[in-house]
């Protein structure tokens, strides 16, 4: 976690437009291959289709309203947020059973430009399911991906899990679909769209098209007329996704070697609505700086990507987690510089995440110090606040918040 002294000294730097033009997100068959899968599905009547209010407002986990852990952030930039069920905070995915570990955070602030979803306010988290095994200790990582919806409405919070999966087709016309593999590093919600980042890959998913399935057991797919989705009561079909490397091959995060530096990685993920809407990626850099920030433009009227970057960004934020603009200034969370970020009382002496600021080709400050491990952050324009949320674990008492606080 130790950051280097220098970082705080180099700037957001723009990275020069030749390199900026090679970056593109490429659109394979899938789209059309599973369109074709999803009917496929939905015509054998296993699974029922529903929509995100419908879901949202189908009842679900009760977690807490407020911060209800310690967060490291400014007392001066109001913090607020809300918190998991105690399954959902201490879930372990270093136990020989596994556990869900959450990652992406988006919400009605991404979704609609009032910042609302028929007239609510939710909010949707990415996670990821690793197993540990007992044969030499080694892990199964990425296992299974999933999103949970949240309505926090009236001041409750309430949530269900969607199990993230790949439809399929057989010789026979008979349909049904698999968990994804994914770590499901960042997520936005933009109008019936989600997105989800997963390195070289961006997978898309269409939240008119959520499957509540008929069996609650830990088997994914459908078996005659029965549907389940490991232990989740909806699974949601991905419709499609796009590759940031022309090969198909592994992405390279913070390259500046000719060879590989068009190949960029999509770690996290956010939603820039100044001027022509565009996804905003960040590249993830264990232990380093240097870890681009890339924006991509977006076509309104289809929600989905033109292919293109616009602009780039050199991040000097070590382990860069997560990247957010409100379209004058950037926002970073990651590593704290030298001497910043202690006090945290994690048990493993783990510090405090910092949130940085920064203006285009100047050096970043730190803004706060935020829960170890922050991960995702998103802006919203309608109350002008920064969200995020971090993915610690502590098995016993819980670690995780999703929180916000104002952007001044």
């Amino acid at each position: 976690m130790a950051a280097g002294p220098a970082q705080a000294a180099m700037p957001f730097g723009e990275v020069d437009a030749a390199t900026v033009a090679t970056f593109q997100l490429r659109a394979g068959n899938t789209f059309t291959e599973n369109d074709a899968a999803i009917k496929a599905v939905e015509a054998q009547g296993a699974v029922t289709v529903r929509n995100a209010t419908q879901v949202l407002t189908s009842g679900g986990r009760t977690g807490s309203n407020g911060l209800c852990h310690a967060t490291g952030l400014a007392a001066s930039l109001n913090p607020g947020g809300f918190c998991w069920d105690k399954g959902d905070d201490t879930s372990n995915s270093y136990t020989d059973a596994g556990g869900w570990t959450p990652q992406g955070l988006t919400g009605s602030y991404d979704a609609q430009p009032d910042g609302k979803v028929d007239g609510r306010t939710a909010f949707l988290a990415s996670w990821h399911f690793s197993r540990g095994m007992q044969t030499g200790g080694a892990q199964v990582a990425n296992e299974f991906s999933r999103v949970s919806l949240v309505n926090t409405e009236g001041g409750q919070i309430r949530y269900n899990h969607l199990l993230l999966v790949r439809p399929t087709v057989d010789a026979n016309g008979k349909g049904s679909f698999t968990g994804v593999s994914s770590h499901s590093d960042g997520v936005v919600w933009y109008g019936n769209k989600l997105f989800v980042a997963n390195g070289r890959w961006l997978q898309v998913y269409d939240l008119r098209h959520i499957w509540q399935v008929n069996s609650n057991s830990d088997a994914v797919g459908v078996t005659g007329s029965t549907s389940s989705a490991r232990w989740s009561n909806y699974a949601l079909p991905m419709i499609g996704e796009y590759v940031t490397t022309a090969d198909g091959g592994a992405c390279a995060a913070a390259s500046t070697d000719p060879a590989t530096k068009d190949r960029p990685c999509l770690n996290s993920l956010s939603l820039d609505r100044t001027g022509q809407d565009g996804l905003v990626s960040a590249e993830y850099k264990k232990g380093a700086a240097g870890g681009r920030v890339i924006r991509w433009a977006l076509d309104a009227n289809t929600a989905l990507p033109y292919g293109h970057a616009t602009v780039a960004y050199s991040s000097p934020i070590w382990a860069m987690q997560g990247a957010a603009t409100d379209g004058a200034g950037w926002f970073l969370a990651g590593d704290c510089p030298t001497g910043v970020g202690g006090g945290s009382g994690d048990p493993s002496g783990a510090p405090y995440s910092c949130i940085h600021k920064a203006a285009a080709n100047t050096a970043p400050h730190v803004l706060t110090t935020s829960p170890v491990y922050t991960q995702n952050l998103g802006y919203s324009p309608a109350t002008g606040r920064i969200w995020g949320l971090n993915e610690r674990i502590n098995s016993t008492d819980g670690v995780r918040v999703v929180f916000s606080i104002d952007r001044a």
